[in-house]
């Protein structure tokens, strides 16, 4: 059984303005499992952040058999995403309220321990990369 660490990320340049997101994945021993950068077109920086972490269950639920998880740790610079996603605070817009909803069928396909947590973004260089490279056209 793993345990799996999940760095997520979400950016628009401008808001709302060209969005990306990114997703970093890690198993316990600290080995690069997926490094994920995407466009999802005109955004605001909310919802390039919770499509950052729907794209990180994505890949754990294609993965899951391979990986044999036992758990999943996410990082998150987005106080705003990690407290609603913690039940902290209340999702008052109606699009974030659809991804919380996509988020917790997700945790329940996987149905593994998940828990999210606030990181500085000092400490979520690897996601915050994966955006600007995806917003720079380097992907």
């Amino acid at each position: 059984m793993s345990k799996i660490t999940v760095f997520t990320d979400g950016g628009a340049r401008g808001n709302p303005g060209p969005a990306a997101l990114g997703v970093y994945i890690q198993d316990e021993s600290g080995k690069t499992l997926a490094s994920i950068g995407k466009v999802i077109g005109q955004a605001t920086n909310n919802v390039a952040e919770y499509s950052a972490i729907v794209e990180g269950l994505n890949w754990l639920l294609l993965n899951k058999q391979k990986l044999n998880i036992q758990s999943v740790n996410f990082f998150m610079d987005s106080q705003l995403a990690c407290s609603q996603l913690n039940g902290v605070y209340k999702v008052k817009n109606a699009r974030i309220r659809d991804f919380v909803f996509e988020i917790r069928q997700k945790e329940a396909e996987l149905g593994v321990s998940i828990t999210y947590a606030h990181v500085r973004r000092e400490q979520n260089t690897k996601a915050d990369s994966m955006v600007n490279q995806a917003l720079d056209n380097l992907l």
